[in-house]
């Protein structure tokens, strides 16, 4: 009965998930698809879902799209497409930065190992210094649960995955790439 109750608790939230991302249209803050998670900020310490990054602000890793770049965590890191390069904000607003929160900067020069993007920051729609590449803001995805996890990639054909360059990942994942971690 247990297990009964576990599958209808597990097939409920995947329903609510799949509801969440069918109701998200683009542009603004829209599109952002569903959480499961809320990362923890590695740069104060705290658990307070705004974001994350830590001493090492960004770094890469090996994944299901080849080498992409994660947070001081190892979680993934994000662009969204409405944002525009250089442009110094964010167009991810309320629901949308509950699903995607920014990765956060611990200074005005975050440190990165392994990312050949220029690095920079604004200051995002929390309040806070976010870091951006090219010009671009970054963001993790809620429902990535662990390191390598790629959940967000692609959805809405808006949120796709950082290469170090700073170009933007649009292969989906098991379409080639790297190894995984």
């Amino acid at each position: 009965m247990r297990t009964t109750r576990s599958r209808l608790a597990a097939l409920a939230a995947a329903a609510a998930l799949a509801t969440t991302l069918a109701a998200c249209g683009g542009g603004g803050g829209g599109g952002y698809g569903g959480g499961a998670s809320t990362p923890t900020d590695t740069m104060s310490g705290s658990s307070s879902g705004g974001g994350s990054g830590s001493a090492g602000a960004l770094s890469t890793a090996d994944s299901d799209l080849g080498t992409i770049v994660v947070d001081g965590q190892g979680m993934t890191v994000y662009y969204y497409t409405p944002d525009e390069a250089g442009s110094g904000k964010s167009e991810c607003t309320g629901e949308c930065l509950a699903a995607w929160p920014p990765v956060h900067a611990g200074s005005a020069t975050p440190e990165v190992q392994g990312v050949t993007a220029e690095v920079g920051t604004i200051t995002g729609n929390d309040g806070e210094s976010q870091v951006t590449l090219d010009g671009r803001p970054v963001y993790l995805y809620a429902g990535d649960a662990a390191p390598g996890d790629v959940a967000g990639q692609g959805l809405q054909d808006i949120w796709w995955v950082v290469a170090p360059d700073g170009s933007e990942i649009t292969t989906m994942p098991g379409s080639g790439g790297g190894g995984g971690y």
